[in-house]
């Protein structure tokens, strides 16, 4: 019992007290300590100190995994989103190319992601200014407002922007409307429109406070709003609203030029129905199997929020699984920074292992990684093949859209471990989601804030 009391005691002097919460001189030598000074440990802070870290924490031999899967979809040439965050576009309409592809017999085929990059800019516009018509008698400390005014008109966006904007714009091909240096690289146009939105806020909440009339304020933002179309005109070109549909097969045969509106062409070439996939997000931070909404999960003003249903990473896994065995592309977000080795392609826990070079453990559940920001979703792809044995998924082929410099020509290999851990939504048709979660998503939805956990789990820049 003696000897207890002075091993404590010994303990509690070799604590320092930081009455004050400071950091003192007995702090800084107590804490120094924890570096150790043994043969190994000078060897590899030697290493550490002279070496770029990514890459001595790569752990090759563990992350590189046999490129076998036991079904793919057919493979196409990858596409570039460039230096913009159109992830969530890109993503979306490459669900649909293979549909493109085999109805005609196409080598390949694009989507023109600009033409629906102009609306969603335009209509993204104008939700931020009728919210500031609508928010303009708080003060700018206000929550709600300063969430709005810091990214007034981003190139983030979501699965259901995707649907709204075929549904009101329809869709054309890549050649109906081009890439352009500006849709490339959208930094500089995105910090003009941002500023017109911002300064015209200021004017909109002079007008409220001085009691102008509903018809006034809609003036004034019209106006703002065709300051922003002209940027938009000006840096990606003036959306189509004719275009000649032409293609020619993989045999070289050539098709009749038939002129088309794009709405036409998304109703009558296209013809899949959006509108029939559900949204099923893993976030546990919130109860599973209940329907949820997040404020200002969208692009348009007259269009609901995003819906979704909470479910567990099995789930995901098992819905997903089903679409794909049914050649079905599964568009879905993730958290694309813990791709650590973009070089490689890999999607696999700890084929960067940081943790390990400082002898740190670095593992949090997702839990966790969502409710303190460790983790948000900010990357969206498709998944094209799964490898399954004994019917369970041991790894998944991802189509990305950062183009062929980047894994296998653009397609990624990701293991089920990372799948679990930092997948957080997916896109599937209703025919394979399960009842119980159909019934969940009919339910009323449960609508939070939008610096809510679980908007980072949605929402994809």
């Amino acid at each position: 019992m003696k000897r207890m009391l002075i091993l404590v005691s010994l303990v509690l002097m070799a604590v320092p007290a930081m009455a004050k919460g400071g950091l003192d001189s007995n702090t800084l030598k107590y804490l120094s300590r924890s570096v150790g000074s043994d043969v190994q440990t000078k060897a590899l802070s030697r290493a550490i100190q002279s070496t770029s870290l990514d890459k001595l924490a790569v752990d090759k031999r563990a992350a590189n995994v046999p490129k076998v899967f036991t079904h793919v979809l057919n493979r196409v040439p990858v596409t570039d989103q460039a230096r913009s965050g159109r992830c969530w576009l890109f993503a979306g309409l490459n669900v649909l190319r293979p549909v493109m592809i085999k109805k005609f017999k196409l080598s390949n085929f694009e989507f023109s992601y600009n033409y629906l990059f102009f609306y969603d800019k335009l209509e993204k516009a104008n939700l931020f200014l009728e919210s500031m018509i609508k928010l303009a008698k708080r003060p700018v400390t206000d929550r709600e407002l300063a969430f709005l005014l810091k990214y007034p008109c981003s190139d983030g966006g979501q699965w259901n922007m995707v649907v709204d904007l075929a549904a009101k714009y329809g869709l054309v091909p890549l050649y109906a409307m081009p890439e352009t240096a500006q849709s490339h690289n959208t930094r500089y146009m995105n910090r003009v429109i941002n500023r017109l939105l911002r300064k015209g806020t200021g004017a909109l909440r002079k007008a409220v406070a001085a009691g102008k009339s509903h018809k006034d304020l809609e003036k004034m933002k019209l106006d703002i709003l065709g300051k922003v179309y002209r940027v938009l005109a000006m840096s990606l070109g003036t959306p189509p609203t004719h275009f000649i549909w032409r293609y020619k097969t993989k045999k070289g045969q050539a098709s009749k030029p038939v002129e088309m509106t794009p709405m036409d062409f998304y109703r009558k070439v296209v013809a899949t129905r959006l509108e029939d996939f559900v949204y099923l997000a893993d976030a546990p931070v919130h109860p599973y199997m209940k329907a949820y909404q997040v404020r200002y999960d969208r692009d348009m003003f007259d269009r609901p929020n995003m819906k979704f249903v909470n479910v567990p990473a099995n789930i995901l896994e098992k819905t997903a699984k089903a679409a794909v065995l049914k050649d079905i592309p599964v568009w879905f977000g993730a958290d694309v920074t813990k791709a650590d080795v973009r070089k490689k392609g890999w999607l696999k826990i700890d084929a960067m292992d940081l943790g390990a070079l400082f002898n740190v453990n670095l593992r949090m559940s997702k839990k966790d990684f969502l409710t303190y920001g460790d983790s948000v979703p900010d990357h969206a792809m498709v998944l094209v093949g799964v490898d399954v044995l004994n019917n369970k998924v041991r790894k998944w082929l991802v189509q990305n859209s950062w183009g062929s410099k980047y894994g296998d020509k653009g397609y990624w290999t990701m293991t089920k471990k990372w799948f679990d851990t930092f997948v957080y939504a997916v896109i599937v048709p209703k025919s394979v989601v399960p009842k119980s979660v159909l019934k969940a998503l009919s339910q009323k939805p449960v609508v939070l804030p939008p610096w809510d956990p679980m908007y980072k789990a949605v929402n994809m820049d």
